[in-house]
């Protein structure tokens, strides 16, 4: 069961994954809409008869200090990033309480631990992803619902795209993801599909045990210091 807020999205990707033989319903919806929400669950629990696993990954990224960050700019970026996951949250918990537990997977950044310059309400959702992340994992572990979170540097998506096409100066888009490719040890940036196998472990009965985590799919950047010795 997937969602976006933009029904193409919605068409494109159930396309795609029916091509590989997958099951998969979808509906058009707006995370930051709790109607949309408990719209959307409901629509998964009558397509499949409940809810075991919950994976919020929208998101968006917006550049600016608090000063030059438009209000209507900040609200934006607090209601998908992270209004969004409390809102899903809300209504799949119940339907997963009926089924005897389930897992949450929320989308996160290295940004929830360190900062660039200019993302100041990106930086500020992501640290609020994983300080819910704890709070909802030790809310509910005893109905045994698992919470974790995954925090990724510069994954390969259309959003990452985006930026790269806004920043690219004289240069091309494509130049400009491989030069961000560079800032990680790794050497590149890391690929959709990377990203999740980490969260199919963490919503899988392998993760049994795992719970109020924060996992780094950074390519070793948070790893790294600002330092280099001469050579």
């Amino acid at each position: 069961m997937i969602c976006s807020d933009q029904k193409d999205q919605v068409e494109q990707t159930v396309d795609e994954l029916r091509r590989e033989d997958l099951e998969v319903q979808g509906l058009r919806a707006d995370v930051t809409s709790s109607t949309d929400m408990e719209r959307l669950v409901a629509f998964a629990v009558e397509a499949y008869g409940g809810v075991d696993v919950l994976v919020n990954s929208a998101g968006v990224q917006r550049y600016g200090t608090v000063v030059d960050t438009e209000e209507a700019m900040w609200d934006e970026v607090l209601a998908v990033n992270l209004k969004g996951i409390y809102l899903a949250a809300k209504h799949a918990i119940p339907e997963m309480r009926k089924r005897g537990g389930g897992t949450i997977v929320n989308l996160s950044s290295v940004q929830a631990f360190a900062s660039q310059k200019g993302v100041a309400a990106y930086t500020a959702s992501k640290g609020g992803i994983n300080a819910l992340t704890r709070a909802m994992a030790l809310d509910h572990a005893q109905e045994n619902i698992r919470v974790n979170a995954v925090c990724p540097a510069s994954v390969d998506t259309p959003m990452l795209r985006w930026a790269a096409d806004l920043f690219k100066g004289g240069g091309s888009a494509e130049e400009t993801v491989e030069d961000w490719g560079r800032m990680h040890p790794i050497g590149r940036v890391a690929k959709p599909e990377e990203v999740a196998e980490v969260i199919a472990f963490l919503a899988s009965s392998k993760a049994s045990f795992v719970t109020g985590g924060e996992y780094k799919v950074d390519g070793g950047m948070l790893a790294a210091l600002g330092v280099t010795l001469p050579e």
